[in-house]
């Protein structure tokens, strides 16, 4: 089966909709789901990677996942601080063995990541970039956690660099979003390294399901219907990793509760965005998404994300309507200043 659309949203409205038709159930260990077989997903242009819906704002949880991967990391609590539900996989209550960030990241120069963006530069036209992430010792002994992933392979083409996903089991409505987001990320930060354009998403699933607990998500996703066609601004073409390692550090001070003023960031303001969101996220955590306007949205370069700010921003404002003011935002410190409280 092959579904193709431009944008995230577009492929997944197309996905949710064939699913829902399906009748025969399957019940593997994670629970009853309905499947598809064999299943080829494209998006033409990758950089419409996040969904617009206001039922799957994703953006930060997507962020936060693809910085736990660039930082080569397998820390359950660094993930969680991002996406709660990553406890339940984790066999120790400290790491995640099924964690992508140490399969392809590991070590600068040495990671599979490196060792395939030095064969493309040795040889553009080489069949053989490819970074694997399930390993046969998976399989090995039980664990709660292993990858969905089975490999990334990467080919240049005529000045473009495509990127061909092959995965062993996907869910479409938890997984296959964030999936998405953070490869077709990678497949950019790799195209800049090698001074290519971005080339075509295409995403190969032998199980593609929708688990029975998220039918009714599924249905809400599709009432909603059209969504804006408005991609991420491109990459800028310089190599990403003179800004990589600064947005990881900006991250890693954030998330620990560090003071981190973020109107004047010393990279590419596409980059010093992306940490401006996550600073945002901060607040969101602590109830504190309004006051982000003047300390965080204001200083923002694009207005791509806009409607993710808005979204949260609403739900906030809700929540405001049902409890008292001081318990939602307590009071305003400088940015200089701002303590952030412990998780």
């Amino acid at each position: 089966m092959y579904i193709s659309a431009e944008s995230l949203d577009d492929l997944l409205l197309k996905v949710y909709e064939r699913l829902l038709k399906v009748r025969k159930k399957v019940l593997p260990r994670k629970g009853s789901n309905a499947e598809l077989q064999g299943v080829l997903l494209r998006i033409g242009d990758p950089r419409m990677r996040f969904s617009r819906t206001e039922i799957k704002s994703t953006l930060v949880s997507c962020l936060g996942e693809l910085v736990w991967y660039l930082s080569g990391s397998n820390e359950l609590a660094f993930i969680q601080y991002y996406i709660e539900r990553y406890g339940q996989y984790s066999d120790d209550g400290t790491t995640i063995h099924g964690a992508y960030g140490p399969r392809m990241f590991s070590d600068e120069g040495t990671s599979q990541f490196s060792k395939v963006r030095d064969l493309l530069k040795q040889h553009s036209d080489t069949r053989k970039a490819v970074i694997q992430i399930f390993d046969a010792s998976d399989t090995e002994q039980e664990f709660k956690d292993v990858p969905c992933t089975c490999t990334l392979q990467f080919m240049a083409r005529y000045g473009r660099l495509h990127l061909f996903v092959n995965m062993r089991s996907n869910d479409a409505y938890r997984g296959l979003p964030h999936d998405v987001f953070a490869f077709t990320m990678i497949q950019e930060i790799m195209a800049r390294s090698l001074g290519l354009e971005l080339g075509t998403y295409k995403h190969a699933v032998a199980s593609l399901h929708l688990y029975d607990d998220c039918r009714e998500s599924a249905e809400q996703f599709i009432r909603e219907a059209f969504q804006e066609k408005i991609p991420m601004p491109p990459m800028p073409k310089a190599d990403p990793f003179l800004s990589i390692p600064v947005v990881l550090d900006y991250e890693r001070r954030i998330r620990q509760g560090e003071r981190v003023p973020v109107r004047s960031i010393p990279i590419d303001p596409y980059w010093a965005d992306l940490i401006r969101i996550l600073r945002f996220h901060s607040y969101a955590k602590r109830g504190r998404s309004r006051d982000a306007n003047s300390t965080v949205v204001r200083y923002m370069h694009s207005n791509v994300y806009d409607a993710y700010f808005r979204k949260v921003q609403a739900k906030a404002q809700a929540k405001e309507e049902d409890l008292p003011q001081k318990e939602l935002f307590p009071p305003v410190l400088s940015e200089a200043s701002d303590e952030v409280p412990s998780r």
